[in-house]
């Protein structure tokens, strides 16, 4: 197993596919981009698939997050997906995507066998969307959730981030949404991964904030902290359900138990560390699996009790979020 020196164990495994992203929100980097990983940094096909056999038969994952950047940017998605998908025990798989070129992709994606989606959705207005990515693909988005629905990647998530002066009076709005196509809404607060390094805590939309304006409209009645079990968000019954709505509190109740692989081979304990261990290079010298897992393993030991957000030494990671993977 992936077990920390607290005692949490490690079942979720992100796998960041690319660096890169067609979209340039405002919380994650400027509006030029960043410089990108080169390609003989990245780790090739097969090696995202030994990697994830070595996850799933040696070390305890369960479950497979594909992210990025944005992972519909890879070229062999659909293979690496039907290749891990074949693995037993076969591990659940999910993609946490833009949702565009979603609508193209979905139902190639579902033969491949993958189960389901997260998709960032957050304004339900064109014009917020265009000043909150730089781009102009709302329409892509809508279009992507709805085909990710019909193709049957469901439940179908949506990850809604909420900005002061630009989204933080939608909450409600996007849940009305949700519930009305069956999306599964789950709001996460701003978090300090940003390329810029503009991030503040005192401006952030917390999810007590969240919570408050939510409940000018709906009735929510908290699930209890047993259904959060080893899940970021906390989860919340809409009007007595069947429609939940879930807040990760990213900052102000961080939790985290996953593991997470990077586009270029390393692995990360937490999104906030600053240490990483290369995978990368022990696979292209030859290390046989045993070996590789006996790192990984070691990996997890030295993960930290918390991001230390709170703390005066707290110093963001000098990985964005997009080169980390969600």
């Amino acid at each position: 197993m992936l077990i920390d020196t607290y005692g949490r164990v490690a079942t979720d495994l992100r796998v960041s596919l690319t660096d890169r992203c067609n979209l340039r929100c405002t919380y994650c980097m400027p509006e030029e981009g960043l410089q990108w990983l080169a390609k003989p940094d990245l780790l090739t096909d097969d090696e995202i698939v030994r990697l994830i056999d070595i996850a799933v038969t040696s070390l305890g994952i369960e479950e497979v997050r594909f992210t990025g950047g944005e992972p519909l940017l890879r070229p062999g998605l659909a293979g690496i997906v039907e290749r891990v998908a074949a693995l037993r025990p076969r591990p659940r798989m999910s993609l946490t995507t833009s949702g565009i070129g979603l609508n193209r992709t979905a139902t190639v994606l579902k033969a491949a066998g993958l189960d389901r989606v997260n998709v960032s959705l957050d304004t339900l207005r064109p014009d917020v969307f265009k000043t909150l990515t730089r781009r102009d693909r709302h329409k892509d988005v809508i279009e992507g959730l709805y085909a990710a629905r019909e193709a049957g990647l469901t439940p179908v998530k949506v990850n809604s981030v909420l900005m002061p002066g630009l989204n933080d009076n939608e909450a409600p709005d996007l849940l009305a949404l949700a519930v009305e196509h069956d999306y599964e809404l789950r709001f996460i607060e701003q978090m300090p991964l940003d390329a810029q390094h503009g991030w503040k805590r005192d401006s952030m939309i917390t999810a007590g904030d969240i919570l408050t304006s939510l409940r000018n409209r709906f009735e929510l009645t908290e699930e209890g902290s047993q259904a959060r079990g080893s899940a970021p968000a906390e989860s919340w019954m809409v009007n007595g359900g069947p429609h939940r709505v879930g807040v990760i509190a990213s900052v102000t109740r961080p939790f985290c138990d996953r593991t997470r692989l990077t586009a270029d081979g390393q692995i990360r304990t937490c999104l906030f560390a600053r240490e990483e261990t290369d995978l990368r290079a022990a696979l292209r010298s030859g290390a046989g699996d045993e070996v590789i897992a006996y790192i990984w393993r070691e990996a997890m030991l030295d993960k930290k009790a918390g991001a230390g957000l709170d703390a005066p030494s707290f110093i963001q990671p000098d990985r964005p979020m997009s080169a980390i993977g969600g």
